[in-house]
């Protein structure tokens, strides 16, 4: 299997967050990475591989060189593991016409018309009931069958609908499900009992996503696209997975952080808001022998990557961009720039990178919003106000970002695996 299939088979299988964070588990632990508990004592060594978990939607890996001292640096790269989707409500039963229903609300900012006509499955986690109190019991499930359908008024009823429709979230998204004359109290959870083969009773609550069941495949005469649900942000979790299971310098200290809920502001206890990072941090250097204060100097040389994907140049909607500073399809991931630092920029940074790209002929670009338009929001803004550290904001370009299925370009594809390669394996 190549890299581009083990790529599609990661988009594929990573149907909701949990299942983002599972499947870079198994990454990890193929790879000899060691599991560990923030809530035990850590016995680190040099040389040595580690992840662990936070939450089951949050992710962090790092390696620790085999001969750091005290002039290291920490060789950092983010990425979310969320995306936009339908999250389903508690009670979520609608009958009407013998039509059976789903309330969903939508998380983060979705193009709700790319998802009208499409088969749709469902994928999170489940809480069961357990005998001790202030322990959760939580299990996965994703049916990986089409379960719904949102389907689309016909034209005949809906004669404007090329002109631009208002769609509302609440009325006309709502999955079909089925059609059933039957009582509908309890159908969804005993719809979840049957597949996790619990009793409905033991069902309390649940965190389940509905998902595009369509597949990743290669477009174009050259397949010079890939167009895949999930692109954003999965093409980045990827390329850092990629890159810390490689090699990596014996000096320094190299981790990726695999985030939660960018979709909706970072502003969580798994989100790049939180002070997790910050303990994460202190724990490691504590548990290597090393002070606070070590930190903090250690902090002061290093470098983060927010890698999250770019607005791609659309042909048929040239207005919308920047007149010199696009990025294009297959001529590599672009630096994302922004003079009111919604994106993280630092030109030293920037610096940094352009010199490991040209030095091992890595394709990158520049893009910069429109000056009448704003950007939208990522990591790196958020990541630099909790460390304080020199961040710059990249990404592969992206067309259709937030659609029920994105494109981005073959090359890129290669272009940001290199990089994360290089970035934790050149020497300094």
């Amino acid at each position: 299997m190549n890299i581009t299939e083990k790529f599609f088979e990661f988009l594929n299988q990573s149907t909701s967050p949990f299942y983002v964070v599972k499947n870079s588990s198994e990454i990890l632990d193929s790879a000899g990475f060691t599991s560990l508990s923030f809530e035990e004592p850590w016995a680190l060594k040099e040389g040595g591989s580690y992840y662990i978990s936070l939450y089951d939607t949050a992710l962090f890996a790092f390696k620790i060189g085999k001969n750091i001292n005290g002039d290291m640096m920490l060789r950092m790269a983010a990425a979310h593991t969320d995306f936009p989707s339908f999250r389903i409500k508690p009670s979520p039963e609608m009958k009407e016409k013998g039509y059976l229903r789903l309330n969903t609300e939508s998380y983060g900012g979705m193009i709700l018309s790319s998802w009208f006509d499409r088969p749709l499955s469902i994928s999170g986690k489940v809480a069961l009931r357990n005998d001790q109190l202030f322990k959760a019991k939580e299990v996965l499930v994703d049916f990986k069958k089409p379960l719904m359908v949102i389907p689309n008024l016909a034209i005949h009823l809906n004669r404007e609908v090329n002109k631009g429709v208002e769609i509302n979230k609440q009325k006309d998204v709502l999955p079909i499900m089925g059609m059933s004359d039957e009582n509908l109290h309890n159908y969804f959870q005993s719809l979840l009992a049957e597949q996790l083969d619990v009793p409905v009773e033991d069902i309390l609550d649940y965190d389940l996503f509905i998902y595009n069941l369509d597949q990743a495949y290669k477009v174009g005469r050259k397949e010079e696209f890939i167009c895949s649900p999930r692109l954003d942000d999965l093409s980045s979790v990827y390329a850092l997975l990629h890159g810390i299971v490689g090699e990596t310098s014996d000096k320094d200290i190299h981790m990726i952080c695999l985030f939660d809920n960018e979709e909706i502001g970072n502003r969580t206890k798994q989100g790049s808001a939180s002070w997790f990072t910050s303990m994460l941090l202190e724990k490691i250097f504590q548990s290597l022998g090393k002070d606070r204060m070590a930190l903090y100097e250690t902090l002061h040389r290093s470098l983060i990557l927010s890698v999250d994907v770019a607005q791609a140049y659309h042909p048929n909607f040239s207005s919308k961009y920047d007149p010199t500073n696009i990025a294009e399809l297959n001529k590599g991931f672009a630096f994302k720039i922004d003079t009111a630092q919604r994106y993280a920029y630092d030109t030293g940074a920037i610096a940094m990178l352009q010199q490991l790209c040209d030095l091992h002929d890595i394709p990158y670009q520049k893009f910069v919003n429109r000056s009448d338009a704003t950007a939208g929001s990522t990591m790196g803004p958020v990541i630099s106000t909790q460390l304080p550290v020199r961040t710059v904001d990249i990404g592969v370009p992206l067309l259709a970002m937030h659609s029920a299925t994105e494109t981005m370009g073959t090359k890129d594809l290669e272009s940001i695996l290199r990089l994360m390669e290089v970035f934790f394996s050149s020497d300094r």
